[in-house]
């Protein structure tokens, strides 16, 4: 088992009978707004209240996420755990090395930056300054945008 506010784990065996009450998690949209230092604060869409949370909290799930982008921020009595980007987004390639031609027979790809800063593989057809589409459910290249 695993608590998700605190992050400890615990192994335990449970008989097949045994039931247990479920969770209630509250999921709610909020927009990215900025990073300072450690700390990432989110704006709530209905109240316009700031929320900050710790880069502990957050940890790679902003990889592929621009500021004020939506995202779900999942909590449960009031303590927050975890976010969830939005499954598809659209960033510029901001640094990839050129395709090597006669390549593309293999469905080779190379490693690519995008406006995050997080790297990505993609097709050897694209080129600096594209935007590209990416699954951050998978981290990968979907589509050129």
């Amino acid at each position: 088992m695993k608590n998700v506010i605190t992050g400890a784990t615990i192994e335990r065996s449970f008989n097949p009978t045994d039931k247990f009450p479920t969770a209630h998690i509250d999921k709610r949209d909020m927009q990215y707004l900025y990073k300072d230092e450690d700390v990432y604060n989110f704006m709530d869409l209905e109240t316009y209240e700031q929320i900050p949370i710790t880069a502990e909290t957050v940890g790679d799930a902003l990889k592929f996420v621009k500021e004020n982008e939506i995202c779900k921020i999942l909590s449960f009595k009031g303590n927050v755990f975890g976010i969830e980007p939005p499954i598809f987004v659209e960033l510029e390639v901001i640094d990839a090395e050129p395709g090597v031609k006669g390549d593309t027979a293999t469905g080779a790809t190379k490693p690519a930056t995008v406006e995050t800063g997080a790297q990505v593989k993609v097709p050897l057809f694209i080129n600096r300054g594209d935007r590209i589409r990416i699954d951050t459910r998978t981290e990968s290249y979907m589509e050129r945008a």
